[in-house]
């Protein structure tokens, strides 16, 4: 027998054991508010349809006894009850809405290098690598996207359950739209965005070359579809308040570099202040001969990618060892570090928590 085609399917049904059918009736709409759609038969039903908070349940005498469980999304209020109803089917009670849980974290040293790189498939059919492999604890994740076939990209509109996370364009370019900011934008090398909680947003299409690095906490999130609404948006809202954040984009091509160290200059991508202080996003850039030497760092989290160029990294408590362009690290809080030896064209992404304002927090010092 072939498989239905989608054009041939008209409706779902979970199927689960009738039990004593008017009791197993009697529960599902009197104590979880489902309504009867089919009887079968009028006069001695064994078998009934019902329906209720966007699901078709089949209850049918010839189902595998005790099989299934329904999950019903409530209010937190009663989150975590878990019923039986008479047919054995048990009715978990979950949440409406994911809860952000960050977890408290652990801090480490961690280097993912490039040439150890190993990919994954992972949403829309994206490639990921983890550039976080221990996630911090569970506190930070960070991965470095690509997406290798130019054209349209497998994604809907869909919004993240976070407490941060920025993207930020390595390589290639990709067309993407975000709730109320208007028509549909390109990334470019550079460029970076910050995704406030629960923004709608699609990426749409990429040049087959495209590579970015994504910054989240906490490094296990949902994403969520959105299947009613419709991007770009109505309205124009650019201002918009996304639980004490806001969107931002910066391109790199309307920014501008400033010192902040001897031969070391950093162009800010202004997620301090749309982030409402959480975080801190810069892309360094370091002078041929010149050293980035910094003191313990008062952080709970400091990571850097090294977009290009070669030096060397020099962390208290490990051994120094070259880092090139691809490789990533992690520093924890009150660590001494420093990068040497640099080659002419160095630049690094670095993201700070919590964010720095301006004039505050470690400073880059370069030497030659």
């Amino acid at each position: 027998m072939k498989n239905p085609g989608a054009k041939q399917i008209r409706s779902a049904e979970v199927v689960l054991p009738s039990g004593k059918l008017d009791e197993t009736l009697a529960f599902f709409m009197d104590e979880l508010g489902f309504r009867i759609d089919k009887i079968f038969p009028p006069d001695a039903p064994r078998l009934a349809v019902i329906t209720g908070h966007g699901v078709r349940i089949r209850l049918d005498p010839e189902a595998a006894a005790g099989a299934g469980t329904l999950r019903l999304n409530c209010t937190a209020a009663i989150n975590g009850q878990t019923l039986v109803a008479p047919n054995g089917t048990k009715i978990q009670i979950g949440s409406a809405e994911p809860v952000i849980a960050v977890p408290k974290g652990k801090q480490s040293f961690e280097l993912a290098r490039i040439a150890e790189a190993s990919w994954h498939v992972g949403r829309a059919g994206m490639k990921y690598r983890s550039l976080l492999p221990s996630r911090q604890g569970g506190r930070f994740g960070a991965s470095q996207i690509k997406i290798e076939e130019p054209g349209p990209v497998r994604d809907y509109v869909h919004y993240h359950e976070v407490r941060l996370q920025l993207i930020y364009c390595h390589k290639g370019e990709v067309r993407v739209v975000y709730e109320d900011q208007g028509e549909p934008f390109v990334l470019r090398p550079g460029d970076c965005v910050l995704q406030p909680p629960r923004i709608r947003h699609q990426v749409l299409e990429s040049d087959g070359g495209l590579e970015v690095i994504e910054v989240t906490s906490p490094a296990e999130h949902h994403a969520l579809t959105d299947t009613l609404l419709m991007l770009p948006s109505a309205q124009f809202h650019p201002h918009r308040d996304y639980s004490g954040q806001r969107f931002v984009r910066h391109v790199a091509s309307e920014s501008r570099w400033v010192p902040v160290g001897r031969g070391i200059d950093a162009r800010d991508l202004g997620i301090t202040t749309a982030s409402s202080g959480l975080a801190t996003a810069l892309v360094v850039r370091v002078r041929e001969g010149a050293s980035v030497r910094i003191g313990p760092a008062p952080t709970e989290f400091l990571f850097r990618y090294l977009l290009r160029g070669t030096a060397r990294l020099e962390c208290e408590g490990q051994e120094p060892t070259e880092v090139v362009a691809g490789d990533a690290w992690h520093i924890p809080r009150g660590t001494r570090h420093a990068l040497r030896s640099v080659s002419s064209d160095v630049e690094y992404l670095e993201v700070v928590l919590p964010g720095r304002r301006r004039g505050s927090g470690f400073a880059h010092h370069g030497a030659k």
